[in-house]
């Protein structure tokens, strides 16, 4: 028997990873959807979800890239994964994530193949929309002004691209070095810990998804979850997976104590 048995589960219900049969409706994830969906609906250009690491930036990017049907929109999902980018690099990914291959290495050249792939999608009924998770990586701030830049092209009617931006608080930073990009965020939405009340209702969202059926941690072990990980989502995984595992090499019963929590938690150094 393993740890999943044990607990009737069929599947690890807190993996860290941003699975988006596991998204759970918070009122603050799906208000944050619902304006998310309404800016790039509407082309109003640039958008930027903000939050601490662990609060489900990563998997509302994905949720959001799911929802968007391919017959309305040409929508991609871009993951800056260091600083060591320049504008160059930036506009040959977005040219990429549009289907444009084999683009030139000069910046006049790949603006002039970007405008023309983009009025062809346009004519063809559809969005353009460009997804960046991890855009506090963009500190440069030419990467700005060329975000900037693609956000000028335009037909008479409408914008031709609508960017989302996923960040850290530290992407605040990055727009402001560039005051005119600051200016055209149309949607700015912060994403918060959860309350213990969400807390509580997130960890058993995830376990019956996981076919959870019967009462896994005690209201006391749920409090200690939430004071430990301070409502983080992605602290609430780890705490709550290491306490399964816990559980199952102590065989203690269930709905397991606070005290398993209190030992996870020292061990993670929490």
């Amino acid at each position: 028997m393993d740890h999943l048995q044990y607990y009737h589960l069929k599947e690890e219900p807190f993996s860290i990873l941003p699975l988006t049969q596991f998204y759970f409706h918070s009122e603050q994830h799906d208000e944050a959807m619902t304006r998310l969906l309404n800016a790039v609906g509407k082309m109003k250009g640039l958008a930027v979800l903000i939050g601490e690491a662990g609060l489900g930036k990563t998997l509302l990017a994905r949720r959001l890239l799911e929802t968007l049907p391919d017959s309305e929109y040409e929508v991609s999902l871009l993951v800056v994964l260091h600083q060591d980018v320049d504008s160059t690099w930036l506009l040959k990914r977005i040219a990429g994530q549009i289907d444009m291959e084999n683009t030139s290495d000069k910046k006049v050249d790949i603006l002039t193949a970007l405008f023309k792939r983009l009025n062809e999608i346009a004519e063809q009924g559809k969005k353009t929309v460009v997804l960046i998770d991890e855009a506090h990586m963009l500190a440069d701030k030419t990467l700005m002004e060329e975000i900037r830049g693609l956000l000028n092209l335009e037909t008479q009617t409408q914008k031709l691209i609508s960017f989302v931006l996923f960040g850290l608080p530290e992407l605040e930073q990055c727009l402001a070095k560039d005051p005119p990009l600051a200016q055209r965020v149309a949607m700015r939405f912060n994403l918060k810990p959860f309350h213990l009340e969400a807390t509580e209702r997130y960890i058993e969202y995830r376990l019956q998804q996981a076919g959870g059926e019967e009462e896994i941690f005690s209201r006391e072990a749920v409090c200690k979850i939430h004071e430990f990980s301070g409502g983080i989502p992605r602290l609430i995984n780890v705490l709550c997976d290491n306490a399964l595992f816990e559980g199952f090499v102590r065989r203690a019963p269930l709905p397991l104590p606070q005290e398993v929590i209190q030992s996870v938690a020292e061990d993670l150094a929490l």
